[in-house]
This record gives C-alpha cells, structure tokens and sequence, in this order.
C-alpha cells in the first residue's frame, strides 16, 4: 500500500496520459532514466522532494524510482499541485505524494513533515522549505543520515547561501538553478511563457496594446518582458539593481521606479523573489483596473495585508482572479492568490525546457552519491562537465550539430604567446 495524501485517486488515469504526453518532450531525461535502470545509481536510497507537482515533475519522480531510489514527493506551492499527476504517481508508478491542490497551510506543512519523517538520504526542495524545517525543527536526529541535497530554484539558493553563511547549514547543497542549462532556458524561456499562459487562462485578456509592467530583470524577468513585448504590450520594467537596469534599457524596454509607473500599468507581474516588491504605496497610487499578479517563488511580493486593508470588499470574479474595491471605488485584480501565476492558473513550464532542469536534478542526486562524502556544508554548482553534456545531449535530441575546436584552436586558446 502507497502511503499518500491526494485529492482523487480516480484522476489517475488522465494524470498518466499527460505525464506519457511530457515524457515525450523530455528526452535528455529519458536518456538518464534507461541508464538509472540499468546501473542503479540511488539504490537502497530515500529521497525526500519537495517540488511543483507536474507532469514534469512525474517524470523526474519516475527516473529517480528507476536509479533505485525510496521517493516521497510533497507539494512546493499550496496551488500548484496538479491532482491527476499525484493520483497517477501513487496509482500507476507506485510513488507516495503527499499533495493536493488548493491545500491550506496546516496541510501544506504536515505534508512536508510526511516528507522528512520518511528519512531521506537525499533531499530535493524547490524554495527551501523542505530543508528549512529539516533545520529549524528536525535537526540531528534526521540531519545525521541526510548526504546533501539539491535545490531547483532562485529563492532557494538565496535562503541556503543565507544558511550557509551563517553557519547553519549543515548539508551540502547542489544549487541545480545556478547550472546554465537550468536557469538560462527554465527561467527565462520557461517562466517568460509560462507567465503569459497563467495570465491569459486566468483573465482572457487581450495584451495587445496594454500596459504591462515586470518587477525585476533577472533571468524570469528578462524572459517575461521579451514574451509580453512579443504579445504587442508596452513593457517597462522596474529594478533595485543599476547594472540590470541599464541592461533593460539596451534592451528596450522602458525603466522607472514603480510608484511612478502605477498610474498607467494595466497588468503588473512581480519576480524578483523579494518581499512587498508591490508595497502599499504602490497600491494607494494604483490606475483603476490594474491586475497584480506573482511569479516569483513565495506569495509576499505583493503586500497582500494592504491591499486588504485598504479595501471595502472583495470578490472572486473568475477563477483566480479576486476583484478588491478600494475606499474610493477604484478596482484591484489580485491573480491566483499573489502566489506563482504560471503554476497555480496554469500548467508551469513547458515539459521541453523542464528536460533540462530535471536532467540537473538527477544528475545531482547522482553526484551526491559519488561525492557528497568529500563536500562540505557548503552550496555547490554542478561541475560544468555536466552542464555541457546535458545541452549536448539536448542538442542531439533535437538532430543539431556543432562544431568542435580543432588541436591547434585548442593550442591557440591555451597559449599566451600567439599574438598580432
């Protein structure tokens, strides 16, 4: 019997055709998994995840099971858990999921302690909250027989080198987001339209011709603003950082502090994975009609408390989407809660460029089992070997070929004594 928390465990069988659907457009995974059969790199392992629940995520959990590894698999987000996947890894691939979509915060997190009571050897966490209260409430008692674990996002590794900088961190860490073939294609080809998708199932919204604001320029906002500029909505974007800032202008692309671009934005979308990024004052400044919504990792980049406090009423007028009257009548859109858009009013990213981000969780967990015994408590990166042979291998999934250096470039890159 697999010990699980789902929704329906009748959602199963179309949960198994759209994760069938993903795997076809995950073949670097694929790849991984035919040898994780064959060689058993996570045998006699637990594995403790803490990931969106997704048709990609399946195919990460099913290449695990395939190295040999004991995986229980909890929700990262309250709202991203699509429940036909977690019937059908429970169901058909024999997997415990402890997840249900729309869960409230007291099963949110007694479905994260479901995942360290299992044990694990190995950890996956995808904002760092699994290992955070691993931390703060588990400690030596679990800590002991945990190698090290991996981490799938920007805000995680934040929190972990926060951690690790303290001196609390007592695991290594492999930082999967900070591998080139994660978070130059996941994060900015992946949540650029992902984003997009969860806004425009959310609202129906034409973006032709609207103004449409990103609240930070790293690789998510980078990808979103070129997606919203692609869909004919004039982008200006808004950053704490001078470098990325001008970067935005070279780009294109309008920059100003937000309390001076509140008056005009028709939609605004945060990823910065900071805290009230969307501030009272910004909302007290607010054009009437405005959508707020979130693709960054927590719900706290929108000052929600304010936003309920300077308003009259408040509604639900499609699915994900709340209508807050403010005292003088003007109307704010709140999108799925302020947390991550593209996975609580969509489907996440698309399965191809999750294929790559996953290949780096596998890869790492293996890593860990080679290595972690000669790591510190420290966060890593993956070696760029890997990277390398990841994008190679993505590149001959897609029947491209690209040129190698030849002996003598080789020499020449090498040498100091080639000149004018």
């Amino acid at each position: 019997m697999v010990k699980c928390d789902i929704k329906d465990k009748s959602l199963a069988p179309k949960g198994k055709l759209r994760i069938e659907w993903a795997d076809k457009q995950m073949p670097v995974l694929r790849m991984i998994r035919e040898r994780f059969e064959k060689e058993k790199p996570l045998a006699g392992l637990k594995m403790s995840c803490c990931l969106h629940v997704t048709t990609e995520t399946a195919n990460l959990m099913r290449t695990l099971k395939a190295g040999g590894a004991d995986i229980v698999l909890c929700a990262s987000n309250p709202l991203s858990t699509q429940d036909d996947v977690a019937a059908s890894l429970v169901v058909d691939y024999g997997i415990s999921v402890f997840a249900k979509k729309g869960e409230d915060t007291e099963t949110y997190y007694s479905h994260l302690k479901a995942a360290i009571e299992h044990g694990p050897d190995i950890t996956q966490d995808d904002g760092c909250d699994l290992v955070g209260l691993l931390h703060k409430e588990y400690g030596d008692s679990y800590l002991k027989n945990v190698i090290g674990g991996t981490e799938e996002t920007t805000t995680g590794v934040i929190r972990l080198k926060s951690m690790e900088k303290d001196g609390a961190l007592r695991i290594p860490i492999i930082a999967v987001n900070e591998s080139e073939t994660k978070h130059l294609f996941d994060n900015r080809y992946g949540t650029g339209q992902s984003t997009i998708d969860g806004l425009l199932r959310a609202t129906n919204v034409l973006l032709s011709g609207k103004n449409f604001v990103v609240c930070g320029y790293g690789w998510c906002g980078r990808g979103l603003a070129m997606r919203a500029k692609g869909m004919g909505a004039n982008v200006t974007v808004t950053e704490v950082d001078y470098v990325k800032a001008i970067e935005a202008v070279m780009d294109g692309f309008r920059v100003m502090k937000l309390e001076d671009a509140m008056s005009f934005a028709d939609i605004i979308i945060t990823v910065t994975g900071n805290l009230n990024v969307v501030d009272e004052k910004h909302i007290r400044l607010a054009k009437d009609g405005v959508m707020i919504a979130n693709s960054g990792h927590f719900n706290d980049e929108i000052n929600i408390d304010a936003l309920e406090r300077l308003s009259v009423s408040k509604r639900t007028v499609r699915d994900f989407v709340e209508e807050y009257t403010l005292k003088d009548g003007r109307r704010v859109y709140l999108l799925a809660e302020g947390r991550l858009l593209n996975l609580a009013a969509a489907e996440g990213h698309p399965a191809v460029v999750m294929d790559m981000s996953f290949a780096n969780q596998a890869l790492g967990a293996e890593y860990l089992v080679r290595n972690a015994h000669n790591m510190e408590k420290k966060v890593y990166v993956l070696p760029t070997e890997l990277d390398q042979e990841i994008a190679r291998l993505k590149l001959e999934s897609m029947g491209i070929s690209i040129d190698e250096l030849t002996e003598e470039q080789k020499a020449y890159l090498s040498s100091w004594q080639s000149g004018t």
